[in-house]
């Protein structure tokens, strides 16, 4: 049986990746002023000089339903099932929209991530394993339902200027973080975004001792692979982590940018780990 494994844009896998897994995207849409484009189609420098610029945030629009389904049926021209991961039913309608649209085709599966970015990237990858080891679609689909919850998936934000624009921080947070030089740590739990830790100083310094914590908090990782993905970073910011996770002893370690509707919500200089903590062993 042949299967699709497929993801939104939101995943941020590299294109070494998506082609290596064999993954599927369907893109989002972004709609800077009048220009409205397909997520891939914009860099992530292009959407911050818009809103250095005209300081409004771009709009993100959702998948509709008649999209999945033509998406869905388009692929299965060439597959005889799908299994399509899809970003948070807690941050956008689109999951709903594609379960909506696979209820009505025979043999296409969704799964809610509960999850972003590259967290999105590690399920699709296990689904394209589990249909290289021969697992039927429903089983697949299955597989990596029961893995959502294993996922470590967060970020460090230098500034909330953006979270501040789209209105998940107020006024007076915006200005303390800036005058104290405030880093958050994002963490998504639960499908949804929330700040649990706050560091300061420079981004490199709090780089390495964020991916300390996160590494002992979250401490029996699956160790085949991670990501260090971002929306820009300074190669010292990239090091400090790349640094800690070596010394975890992560086999595969990859580096990827977050697209623009990741980096549309976060903004500049946004780093963060991502792996699977279902390991066998403590670090």
């Amino acid at each position: 049986m042949k299967i699709a494994v497929s993801v939104e844009s939101t995943n941020d896998l590299t294109k070494e990746l998506l082609e290596k897994y064999d993954i599927k995207v369907i893109p989002y849409h972004i709609t800077l002023g009048n220009e409205t484009f397909k997520d891939g189609e914009r860099s992530t420098q292009e959407l911050f000089e818009y809103v250095d610029k005209n300081g409004t945030l771009p709009k993100t629009n959702a998948i509709n339903e008649y999209e999945y389904t033509e998406y869905f049926e388009n692929l299965k021209k060439d597959y005889d099932a799908v299994v399509h991961v899809a970003l948070s039913s807690g941050l956008s309608s689109s999951c709903n929209n594609a379960m909506r649209a696979a209820k009505e085709l025979k043999n296409v599966y969704v799964v809610d991530s509960l999850s972003l970015s590259t967290g999105i990237g590690l399920l699709a990858i296990y689904a394209r394993e589990l249909v290289n080891d021969g697992f039927a679609p429903a089983d697949v689909a299955k597989k990596v339902a029961d893995r959502v919850d294993k996922l470590q998936v967060s970020f460090v934000v230098e500034r909330l200027d953006y979270l501040y624009k789209g209105g998940r921080c107020n006024a007076m947070a915006l200005l303390g973080a800036n005058l104290l030089k405030i880093r958050p740590r994002i963490v998504v739990k639960d499908g949804k975004m929330g700040s649990d830790k706050k560091y300061r100083g420079a981004m490199d310094k709090v780089i390495a001792k964020y991916c300390m914590e996160t590494l002992d908090e979250f401490d029996t990782p699956d160790l085949d692979k991670v990501f260090i993905t971002y929306t820009s970073a300074t190669p010292e910011m990239v090091a400090a982590a790349r640094a800690a996770l070596t010394d975890a002893g992560f086999k595969n370690i990859y580096e990827s940018f977050a697209g623009c509707t990741i980096a549309s919500h976060c903004g500049g200089n946004t780093l963060g780990i991502l792996y699977f903590n279902d390991g066998k062993s403590n670090l």
